[in-house]
């Protein structure tokens, strides 16, 4: 099945049609000011994702911040208050030009993610905690937090969906942990239908990363002579995503959700993250091509996105998928490359990576505040 774009110059309408949302990896303050974001959402985008990789290089690499860090330059609040106001405020007025999709879609689009600190990825309460504070200070029913889909994640996960707290689950390579993370949205959902809990405004969405799995195997299978290792360069990101989406039907064909279902319950949809090549021998719209689905989201970063209305392909191509997708991951066995390590190592970096942004950010904070702090005195 095939769709063509209702609006010039974006896909996002048609790729809806199909049952595909767009989100927008990235989030500044100069996009909510200039109006960019308002004609986005025009256009079709349907929600927005943050992490703190995109909050340092928006306030590291721009001066769109430095009145606001000015004015709490002198102040007593530390890095970490200084940078979770300034993401509060930004997360918060897009999540208000995002309202109108939220009640339009009756709850389900329109949100906007922020992510828990990753130093907590390994620390269940902290991780609990801390989404219960950043949902407090949000106070809008179209946020969501962003909690790592680690085995210390997985019952803050499970506590806070209870908690009626909507949950971006973050950092899934491998179809177990995506299994683990959908079994604690159900159960969460469960527990609220025991305790006469409405369920039917409770979302999540499991972020399942592709471009960085092909990364990891890649350069595992160029240190492998054979033919058929070279072959496999390029695949297994969207193999292992599809097999991901024929969980997610598996899941959401069961009587345990059918039950869930029938009291107004919304599917936790797959929402593919680390969706721009990083490969330029690979297309540069290879993972919004080849990962769309109903009941999915894919969350874009900006130029991918541009990429994708010149020259992406709008046509359902993950249904059907599975049998190829699970021959091309016993293909990569028998190369020699063990998947399971290499989405352990993958969730590792992962959260050293964003805990490398966060450390950076704070810094960058830091040091801003210390040059304006300077700037007054020498003023004055």
């Amino acid at each position: 099945m095939t769709a063509t774009s209702t609006t010039t110059g974006s896909r996002m309408p048609a790729l809806l049609e199909l049952g595909q949302s767009i989100w927008l990896d990235d989030l500044h303050r100069g996009m909510l000011a200039s109006g960019d974001l308002a004609r986005l959402i025009a256009g079709g985008l349907r929600g927005m994702t943050s992490n703190p990789t995109i909050f340092q290089q928006a306030i590291g690499g721009s001066t769109e911040y430095d009145d606001g860090l000015e004015r709490v330059a002198r102040s007593a609040a530390s890095d970490i208050d200084v940078f979770e106001a300034i993401a509060v405020e930004d997360v918060g007025a897009a999540a208000d030009l995002f309202r109108p999709v939220y009640d339009q879609s009756d709850g389900g689009d329109g949100f906007v993610s922020l992510e828990v600190s990753p130093g907590l990825a390994r620390d269940t309460r902290g991780t609990i905690a801390e989404a219960e504070r950043l949902w407090r200070a949000l106070d809008r029913p179209n946020v969501m937090i962003k909690i790592p889909g680690t085995r210390e994640g997985w019952p803050a996960i499970e506590r806070c969906l209870t908690d009626g707290i909507n949950i971006n689950v973050t950092l899934l390579f491998s179809v177990e942990h995506y299994r683990k993370v959908a079994d604690a949205y159900l159960a969460a959902l469960e527990a609220r239908v025991s305790k006469a809990q409405p369920i039917d405004r409770i979302a999540s969405v499991a972020s399942f990363f592709v471009s960085r799995v092909d990364s990891e195997v890649d350069a595992r299978l160029a240190r492998i002579d054979k033919p058929a290792a070279k072959e496999l360069a390029g695949t297994i990101g969207v193999a292992n995503a599809r097999l991901a989406y024929a969980a997610f039907e598996e899941i959401t064909a069961s009587d345990r959700w059918r039950r869930l279902a029938a009291k107004g319950a919304k599917v936790q949809r797959p929402l593919w993250a680390s969706t721009g090549t990083k490969n330029p021998a690979y297309s540069d719209v290879l993972y919004l091509d080849q990962l769309i689905g109903r009941d999915t989201v894919n969350t874009v970063p900006p130029d991918t996105l541009r990429k994708f209305d010149d020259h992406g392909t709008v046509a359902l191509t993950l249904a059907g998928q599975e049998d190829a997708a699970r021959k091309s991951l016993e293909q990569l066995a028998r190369v020699g490359v063990d998947f399971e390590d290499v989405t352990r190592v993958l969730e590792k970096e992962g959260i050293e990576k964003f805990t490398t942004s966060y450390t950076a950010l704070l810094g960058t904070i830091a040091n801003k505040r210390k040059t304006l702090r300077k700037s007054a005195a020498s003023a004055g």
